[in-house]
């Protein structure tokens, strides 16, 4: 679609959307007087989204393109649902806004799968912000039981800042910690409209001084590969490499697995810590006590 037919698809939409509503429907006074026009009109819409009548105007008739936050508040005072915020979106020549309110994601059927083969090697899968959407028995082992954490709290960076386990179990906290908040700022350029973003962010600013200075500081950095020493209660001293594999159906997920050299004691470590993990959860299974499936 070219400028000039999005232009026209957006103002045809947006009058459409606004003659669909009546004053009394989104809390505006009813004068009683006979109104020219069905729904609501132009300037009425425009007192409800805290702009310009003018600004309005001007974009319903196609002479100006509009900011994301801008159509963000006209698809809540248009009470438009998930598919017309999508096509609003797409009609405004932005895309990447992103519906409201939409179900919480689910991992990939095919990571899902492909987490379940890797018997010898920790994976979980990350979502955006960092949310951890599943994970396999050996990744539970090695960084923490993600079962026994609430679905809402259950964010890498997150644990990483307020868990003291995690502060224990990476060699290199620091180092590890403020490649998270890069990797997060990057999360922010994509997605800067994000409410539950912004949300962890500010949750993470108060609770944590590293965090706040780190934030601050702009650094950004993409997923990718590198290596990491970890301190495990149970098996001691890991140098694993990790590495992330994106999925093709879904950009939003990533699958992070760690690895070590064959051969090395923490190849053989890993090993140990997956025996560990199996009799662990034999265990629990025979006292009935086994927690759910992972992710």
């Amino acid at each position: 679609m070219n400028s000039s037919a999005r232009s026209g698809a957006l103002g045809a939409f947006l009058k459409a959307r606004r003659a669909e509503l009546t004053p009394g429907a989104v809390g505006l006074p009813d004068t009683g007087n006979r109104r020219r026009v069905s729904g609501l009109r132009r300037e009425e819409v425009a007192v409800l989204a805290s702009i310009s009548t003018d600004y309005y105007t001007r974009l319903e008739q196609g002479r100006i393109q509009a900011s994301a936050p801008v159509l963000d508040t006209l698809a809540r005072v248009l009470r438009l649902d998930d598919d017309q915020r999508a096509y609003l979106a797409e009609v405004a020549g932005r895309p990447t806004v992103r519906p409201a309110g939409r179900a919480a994601p689910k991992v990939q059927p095919r990571l899902r799968r492909l987490l379940d083969d890797l018997s010898t090697i920790p994976g979980i899968v990350l979502g955006r912000r960092m949310d951890i959407l599943a994970w396999n028995p050996l990744a539970a082992a090695l960084v923490t039981d993600f079962s026994k954490i609430p679905e809402k709290h259950r964010n890498y960076i997150r644990l990483v800042f307020t868990d003291p386990a995690m502060r224990n179990l990476y060699a290199d906290w620091q180092n590890v910690a403020h490649t998270c908040v890069a990797q997060l700022r990057m999360e922010a350029a994509r997605d800067p409209e994000n409410a539950r973003l912004a949300s962890l962010v500010g949750e993470l600013s108060v609770q944590d001084a590293d965090f706040r200075r780190w934030w601050a500081a702009h650094h950004v950095a993409v997923r990718g590969m590198g290596t990491k020493v970890l301190r495990h209660p149970v098996v001691g001293e890991l140098t694993l490499d990790w590495d992330t594999l994106a999925s093709t159906t879904d950009s939003d997920q990533q699958l992070v697995v760690w690895s070590a050299e064959p051969h090395s004691p923490s190849h053989d470590a890993l090993r140990i810590l997956a025996s560990w993990a199996d009799a662990s959860a034999a265990a629990r299974s025979s006292v009935g006590g086994d927690t759910p499936p992972p992710g």
